[in-house]
């Protein structure tokens, strides 16, 4: 069983991570489950410690992704208004148009946003850059750290357990 348990757990953090690049899943929270299960299914103190390093790793990730694009785009003047109104348009898109609909939906919402508070085009699509390159920041520093997780689980599944 546990054998069963350990490939699960490696097919859902797999799938996790691939949930943080197309965001349809909750990537990084699937990641952690998974192994959370799988520290639960191996019994042991080392799947204990597997779990709570993964937890630290994917936690402190998940602080880190809305710490740092928030402060670059506030240094940039763009308002979380504008950051609310392309995620607002990203969900909304991604009900009435299946799998592209959000990443059509977040920029024209963001542009929009900007179009009406900065009042001209040049100054709207600059910002709308900034919080399309920012919100790329945040999943790639979500990415690292469940990567960085999932290597740790993947080293103790080969070396350690």
């Amino acid at each position: 069983m546990e054998t069963g348990v350990t490939v699960l757990a490696g097919v859902a953090i797999f799938v996790g991570i691939i949930g943080i690049v197309v965001p349809i899943l909750p990537g990084a929270i699937l990641s952690l489950a998974a192994i959370l299960v799988w520290a639960i299914a191996v019994h042991s103190a080392s799947g204990w410690i597997v779990f709570a390093i993964c937890g630290v790793l994917i936690g402190a990730s998940q602080v880190v992704k809305y710490v740092v694009p928030e402060r670059r785009l506030r240094d940039a003047g763009v308002p979380r208004r504008s950051m609310f109104a392309g995620v607002v348009l990203g969900i909304a898109g991604f009900f009435l148009i299946p799998v592209v609909g959000m990443f059509i939906g977040f920029p024209i919402g963001v542009y929009l946003s900007e179009a009406q508070r900065l009042r001209t085009h040049a100054d709207a699509w600059r910002s709308t850059k900034h919080a399309l390159r920012e919100t790329g920041v945040s999943i790639l520093i979500e990415l690292i750290g469940t990567s960085l997780a999932a290597g740790v689980w993947l080293g103790a599944v080969l070396f350690v357990v």
